[in-house]
């Protein structure tokens, strides 16, 4: 299973622990941390603000109104901007895009659930799936109408978001289909947590319950030998009696057949019971039908985190604390790494080639294997440390200076002083 660029400890956590890696000027540590954070949440904030505003022209629970209506190629531009705008946050909360191979495996397998489902792919413009925090998970389930248990082992993710985009209303007048949980042409986000992989069609808003080839035959069993029943003990006299009619009318008997106040009766009786026969089977089967839908509301009920705008200020949240936790951990071991002259420094940085000791730095190759070393040895996790994405940051932010492949951090007063001096000059007057 291949190793995840999410880093499973808080924001507060990671810089903790890169105080315990600085070991000295820990408040002058707290400071620089301080200011990083917030000016991470800035520009998250901006990025938060352009979300709303793509989305608005498509959003189909905003309770707001426009000043002038949006057109169709104003609508198609700000889709087209949300869906970019989108991927990108993903991608910086550290989700994976699931392909479209496991779609198609979640389709063909067998729900853990127990739930069959049928999904009209047609009916979508465009349909994309992430997933965050992919692991093996086990699970008991029971067979043979629960007098058998069974060890299932399935992927589960822990994290899904679904965006999907439906098709205009054209498409579905030509269908003849009108919509009801849905607006044609909208474009639905949704997040949820602790899905299974082979459960992936039920988060499709337009899933409906199919019965199983086993229930079917289950179903088909008790009619079969409940109809066989009924027939037997309890038709008999009908069934002898309509024959008779038939072979009357059908000229194969000469006798005229004499109807009688009993013989109504008796037929009305078996026709009776007949019709209740029928309508239990149908009843049955609703109700088995009824019990695989509550299954899937009541898993989806759980699973649900957020739903349309929610997600956005969620994930905004999640790629956040993402980006914090990488530019805290990057420049605490490269400033580490800096300090060859401190008790330990040395050996901290054993791995470093020797144009690197004398540029005071690392190379990306280095870093990433050095802080994915430590998670691996002192904390037990096992990550794929996204080292790119955060010395990108650094760099901009000039906290962090390059000498061809190497990268060595600033002096902690000087970082602190850039950061301090980014927000004293953010607003200039015009």
């Amino acid at each position: 299973m291949p190793l995840e660029r999410f880093i499973p400890f808080r924001k507060h956590d990671v810089s903790r622990l890169c105080e315990n890696v600085i070991v000295q000027e820990r408040t002058l540590f707290r400071t620089f941390s301080t200011l990083l954070v917030n000016r991470i949440h800035y520009q998250y904030h901006e990025q938060l603000e352009g979300l709303k505003d793509s989305y608005n022209d498509f959003d189909p629970n905003k309770d707001t109104r426009d000043l002038t209506p949006s057109s169709e190629a104003t609508r198609k531009q700000s889709q087209k901007a949300f869906s970019s705008a989108f991927a990108n946050l993903l991608n910086a909360a550290n989700f994976e895009k699931v392909t479209n191979e496991d779609l198609e495996a979640a389709l063909n397998e067998e729900s853990l659930f127990k739930v069959r489902l049928a999904v009209s792919f047609e009916d979508f413009e465009d349909v994309v799936f992430y997933r965050r925090g992919e692991s093996v998970k086990t699970e008991t389930l029971r067979t043979f109408f629960g007098l058998r248990k069974k060890q299932v082992s399935f992927t589960n993710y822990d994290k899904v978001a679904v965006y999907i985009t439906f098709k205009d209303e054209a498409y579905f007048k030509e269908k003849g289909q009108t919509p009801v949980t849905f607006k044609p042409g909208s474009t639905i986000v949704k997040l949820f947590q602790n899905v299974p992989k082979a459960d992936l069609e039920m988060l499709f808003p337009n899933s409906e319950v199919k019965m199983r080839p086993l229930d079917k035959l289950i179903i088909s069993a008790s009619a079969a030998i409940g109809g066989t029943v009924v027939l037997v003990t309890k038709l008999g006299a009908s069934l002898l009696l309509m024959a008779s009619f038939l072979a009357f009318w059908l000229g194969f008997k000469d006798d005229e057949v004499e109807l009688t106040k009993q013989s109504l009766i008796t037929f009305g009786i078996g026709m009776g019971v007949f019709g209740s026969f029928i309508f239990k089977e149908w009843t049955k089967f609703k109700n088995r039908k009824i019990r695989f839908m509550k299954a899937l509301s009541d898993n989806l009920y759980f699973k649900n985190l957020d739903n349309n705008a929610g997600v956005f200020h969620t994930l905004i949240d999640a790629a956040e604390e993402e980006d914090c936790k990488e530019a805290l951990l990057a420049y605490t071991f490269l400033l580490k790494c800096s300090e060859v002259s401190v008790e330990g420094g040395a050996a901290f940085c054993a791995v470093r080639a020797e144009r690197e000791i004398a540029a005071g730095g690392m190379t990306l190759a280095t870093l990433d294997s050095v802080i994915e070393s430590y998670f691996s040895e002192e904390l037990d996790c096992a990550l794929d440390f996204d080292v790119t994405d955060a010395i990108n940051k650094l760099v901009d932010m000039e906290l962090v200076e390059q000498y061809g492949d190497i990268f060595a951090a600033r002096a902690l007063n000087d970082a602190v002083k850039i950061l301090d001096d980014y927000w004293d000059n953010i607003y200039q007057p015009v």
